[in-house]
């Protein structure tokens, strides 16, 4: 049902990773590209995650401040933000406030100012 009501829609990705770990991901892409018979390219390696998104925006809620072995390789150059706020209680103004710092961030992906 979800999918149906956003089939249209063709901006901003949410991803909700359920039973999810980076670790078992990367060690999955990796037996994928093992019988290659030439080096390994990020394209290849990207291509072969589960998630070939990267993250531009990641939410810890519930006041950990890690990421926990949560899409490591798609966040290299996300913006983490962290709030004290617990996911079942994390509301749309919540998100909102979030968006609107995110807005502000100028992103830099790696390089100097």
């Amino acid at each position: 049902m979800v999918e149906e009501k956003t089939s249209h829609c063709d901006g901003l990705l949410q991803s909700l990773a359920l039973n999810y770990g980076s670790h078992d991901e990367m060690l999955r892409a990796v037996n994928r590209l093992k019988t290659e018979k030439q080096d390994i390219t990020l394209e290849m390696l990207n291509n072969a995650l589960d998630c070939k998104q990267d993250v531009d925006l990641l939410i810890r809620t519930g006041g950990d401040k890690r990421l926990s072995n949560f899409l490591l390789w798609q966040s290299a150059y996300a913006e983490l933000f962290f709030t004290d706020t617990l996911w079942p209680d994390f509301t749309s103004k919540d998100l909102e406030k979030i968006i609107q710092k995110f807005t502000k961030v100028e992103r830099r992906f790696g390089g100097l100012k």
